[in-house]
């Protein structure tokens, strides 16, 4: 088979698979200079490992299975296109095409579920509730192609995709609303030049008090560990 361009070809792979329950990824890509010649695709159980967890303490195995299921596609120069010139279909474990859509690959929200994720956010819905009325509205879990910690990690990347401009003012004003409830909650924010954050501080008034009587403070640093 030929495709225009390489990604296609992988879009393909990604289809064929997700029809026959198994999830994909790129073993390996050659390059001369900054083209691709070719690339590796393989099913994603094809290195062959042993977890150093005991089977009996860990809640979801995975293993590779050294399954040799894979497409090779490398570019026709002559036409500038891209070919699979050699493909292996069978695997070394068994595939259920009624389970692929619960495949993290496979796994996706549409623009309309997206939006009502966000919406759900901004009025302070729980994810977990936001969840539970598409499980409801679709009839079940099985009736979804996505999972509740897809929804979680949704609502995480458009947090943190927030600008440092927006970030800040909205910090400024969840302040001002705790200091209307109570008076007696204290806070400082400094900003640097291009409006983002350069450091806060802010005590509630039931933390004001309790070190008033304790003559102590405990800080956590909730970022450790976090990244490396």
């Amino acid at each position: 088979m030929t495709f225009t361009t390489l990604e296609d070809a992988e879009k393909f792979y990604r289809s064929y698979a997700k029809a026959a329950d198994f999830s994909t990824r790129v073993r390996c890509t050659n390059m001369k200079g900054n083209e691709i010649k070719n690339q590796l695709i393989t099913c994603s159980r094809e290195e062959k490992w042993k977890s150093k967890i005991s089977p009996t303490e860990k809640t979801n195995p995975t293993a590779g299975l050294n399954c040799p299921a894979r497409i090779y596609i490398h570019t026709l120069k002559d036409v500038g296109a891209w070919i699979i010139s050699k493909v292996v279909l069978d695997h070394s474990h068994p595939c259920c095409p009624s389970k692929a859509e619960m495949l993290k690959q496979h796994r996706e929200l549409s623009m309309s579920i997206r939006r009502m994720i966000e919406n759900n956010e901004e009025a302070g819905i729980r994810p977990s509730k936001t969840y539970q009325s598409f499980v409801a509205a679709a009839g079940g879990h099985r009736e979804l192609n996505f999972i509740e910690k897809d929804v979680r990690n949704y609502i995480t990347r458009e947090v943190r995709n927030v600008s440092k401009q927006e970030d800040a003012k909205e910090f400024r004003k969840y302040f001002l609303r705790m200091k209307e409830k109570n008076p007696n909650f204290f806070f400082e924010l400094e900003l640097e030049e291009d409006q983002s954050i350069k450091l806060a501080f802010w005590a509630d008034a039931r933390s004001r008090a309790a070190f008033e009587y304790f003559g102590d403070v405990i800080s956590f640093d909730t970022t450790y560990n976090t990244n490396r």
